[in-house]
């Protein structure tokens, strides 16, 4: 069914009996329709069909949403125009504007475990700043995956793929009753294919996957007023890395650096191939005790990562086997504690409802970033390396009030105050080197210094809506956002190391519509919004030092949003999105650059998607064909604008023909995904002085089959 701002359909995740989907958006359960919010929700029924693994399939599908990489595993969000970039994932400190939660654990780094494994009710995009009903506060938005509970009923499950590039995948899931009170289940998946790209010098494919997830949980209803779910997943990946491909800027002549580079983008020249390896663990106890009142709720986790990577980012064999080589390496270890709680009631026979909630985190990351160069003639070898310890801390209370003034028209005010301090040591070192050793590296001083700085804010909400008819909700809203600072990560100097960068702060303000006509056939909805950022951090990689992360004095974003889903005769569905995005810097200088005007990075002005689905019988059986197709338009990775930084239109289009015996019990699906073999970058680094493009790519044509039964 079609994912739309807060009308999004989903076939099976919890509904109503009229058949709605029943969200927690609001920290309570709602019809979608009647949420005044911009949110998309994916069900487990169009996870499937639509062929969604990863969250970049999800950000495909979902207006204002964007989603690039410079790797496999980090993923950089940016929602209507906000969102991180690349270098401040590259600070230990740093915090992402679009925040992901997993069963209502923040997933603040190192990405998230395998989608599959999860058992996904559902997804949720919130769209917006969020945080007078989140634990953890996000200036962007929010991605929240929601897995089944444990239940009462016996069930299991088993897929196997294969598909082109020899993948392979296997997953199984489970879910039992030990007693009439305890519940159990689990799951367990592994995905494993060759590489995307071939890397001439060692002659091997690079770009590969190899993971897997392991996933229980364990749910006690000792009473009817008390619920205790305790959930744990590990994840672990092994893989080669993901070399840059050297796409020389035609228009200058590069010398040495651009002889010998193989054109075809799917090929790279590194003396290497990298290594990606992660491991990332979560515990969560999640406690919920009904009291006359209200709902008590108690989430407690610990998660942890340790993430190491190698990335040839530059590599040209100008005589090969002597080249030149840059090379990208770290290692980082993450550990994260929150606890969070929350008291859901209402008051007045339902006219008043709302929730109350504090917050704590605890993360402390230690992260070791290098850089080697490597050069054939003169024979020089320089290594730069920059360990970072950072402690933070975050303690936030927050909470939201809803009061229905007359019958269909309520009044919604919230708040939240923030209270966050990060420390850290940080430093910066040359490893032995030859002489003459260029920039970035040869102008490297040693340093280390340590810092420390506190900031708080107060972040309100107030909106309004009306419930003009059964099928009709309008609603506005006015929000304040923010997002803590941090430290530079990759100075080039000490001073630039221990100066922290400031939080940033947003105004939001949207006015909406959610709407079905001619008995839920037709379904129309629009959101406008507008928001003013002050203060907004951004990423900028400077010539021949390294990357910068300042602060834009002022940003304005405004945009529309308008999404149809039609459902003319039985078994056909058609339906479709449009988003239209006009984010600028309205004031943004840095030392000899002045990026006043200029479009926000990852924020392409036109997005739209568009599908079909038809299901019909077929005798005892039944067929199903999904058919997605979407276009962005062109966009830009960092604030310089620059056509070498272009993030190019670029289309998209998947399809999935399955059939399904009685009962669903068995499914056999054809599958392929970017079925026009789309040429996307995830990123673009470019280093002028050399006229360097270095470039990953998002995964070319993909196809294969499924087959699934369940018990």
């Amino acid at each position: 069914m079609a994912a739309i701002p807060g009308t999004a359909l989903a076939q099976d995740a919890a509904v109503d009996t009229s058949g709605d989907i029943i969200v927690t958006a609001q920290r309570q359960e709602q019809k979608l329709q009647d949420v005044p919010v911009s949110v998309t929700a994916f069900g487990s029924e169009q996870l499937r069909d639509n062929n969604i693994e990863t969250v970049a399939d999800i950000a495909t599908r979902t207006p204002g949403l964007s989603a690039s990489a410079v790797d496999p595993i980090n993923t950089n969000f940016a929602m209507r125009g906000i969102g991180s970039a690349p270098g401040i994932s590259q600070n230990a400190g740093g915090d992402p504007s679009v925040v992901v939660f997993v069963d209502g654990v923040y997933a603040g780094r190192g990405g998230t475990p395998d989608l599959d494994v999860l058992d996904l009710e559902r997804v949720e995009v919130l769209r917006g700043p969020q945080g007078t009903l989140f634990g953890k506060n996000a200036i962007g938005g929010i991605v929240q995956f929601v897995s089944r509970k444990p239940s009462a009923d016996n069930s299991f499950y088993f897929e196997g793929t294969y598909g082109n590039y020899d993948r392979v995948g296997v997953i199984a899931r489970g879910n039992m009753a030990l007693t009439d009170k305890i519940y159990l289940s689990a799951g367990l998946s592994h995905k494993q294919r060759d590489g995307f790209e071939f890397n001439e010098t060692t002659g091997h494919d690079v770009n590969d996957q190899n993971v897997t997830t392991g996933r229980v949980a364990l749910r006690f209803v000792p009473t009817d007023t008390l619920d205790i779910i305790l959930r744990a997943d590990v994840s672990h990946q092994d893989q080669k890395g993901n070399p840059r491909h050297n796409n020389c800027d035609t228009s200058f002549d590069g010398g040495v650096h651009c002889v010998g580079i193989n054109p075809d983008p799917r090929v790279v020249n590194a003396y290497i191939d990298g290594l990606i390896k992660r491991t990332t663990q979560s515990y969560s106890a999640e406690v919920n005790l009904d009291l006359p009142f209200g709902t008590l709720t108690s989430l407690t986790a610990l998660r942890k990562v340790d993430f190491e990577f190698e990335t040839p980012f530059f590599s040209n064999p100008i005589n090969p086997p002597n080249q030149i080589e840059s090379t990208d390496f770290g290692d980082e270890k993450n550990k994260q504690f929150s606890q969070e709680l929350r008291l859901a009631f209402d008051a007045f026979d339902g006219r008043l409802s709302g929730q109350t909630g504090v917050y704590y985190l605890k993360e402390n990351t230690d992260r070791v970033q290098g850089q080697i160069q490597d050069f054939a003639t003169p024979a020089i070898t320089g290594i730069g390396i920059f360990p970072q310890s950072v402690n933070a801390r975050s303690f936030a209370i927050f909470g939201q009030l809803d009061y229905e003034i007359v019958p269909s028209l309520t009044a919604t005010v919230g708040a939240r105050m923030t209270w966050e301090r990060k420390s850290g040591r940080f430093a910066g070192y040359k490893g032995d080197d030859g002489p003459g050793l260029p920039p970035p590296l040869g102008t490297l001083g040693g340093y280390d210094v340590t810092a420390a700085k506190k900031w708080k804010a107060f972040t309100p909400r107030f909106a309004l809506n009306w419930k003009a008819t059964d099928d009709v909700l309008l609603y506005g809203s006015v929000a304040r956002g923010y997002k803590s600072g941090g430290f530079q990560g990759l100075s080039g100097t000490a001073a630039g190391a221990s100066t922290p960068y400031d939080p940033e702060f947003a105004w939001s303000y949207e006015i909406g519509a959610k709407t079905d006509w001619f008995d839920r056939k037709l379904r129309i909805n629009a959101a406008l919004f507008k928001t003013d950022y002050s203060d907004l951090q951004v990423s900028q990689l400077v010539p021949l030092c390294c990357v910068v992360v300042s602060n834009a004095a002022k940003a304005k974003i405004k945009g529309a949003e308008v999404e149809v889903v039609v459902r003319p005769v039985q078994g056909l569905q058609l339906d479709g999105s449009y988003a239209w995005l006009d984010a600028k810097f309205s004031e943004y200088t840095i030392p000899g650059q002045a990026y006043t005007g200029n479009r926000l990075p990852r924020s392409p002005k036109h997005k739209f998607n568009i599908g079909g689905q038809y299901e019909t019988p077929l005798g005892e059986l039944s067929g199903k064909l999904r058919v997605d197709y979407s276009w962005v338009d062109d966009a830009y990775f960092e604030a310089s604008n620059i056509p070498q930084q272009l993030w190019p239109s670029h289309q998209n289009l998947d399809a999935r023909l399955s059939i399904a015996g009685p009962g669903e019990q068995w499914e056999l699906s054809v599958w392929g995904k970017n079925l026009t073999d789309e040429l996307v970058p995830t990123y673009v680094t470019y280093f002028g002085a050399y006229r360097q493009i270095l470039t990953p790519y998002a995964p070319p044509r993909t196809y294969g089959v499924t087959v699934a039964f369940k018990i």
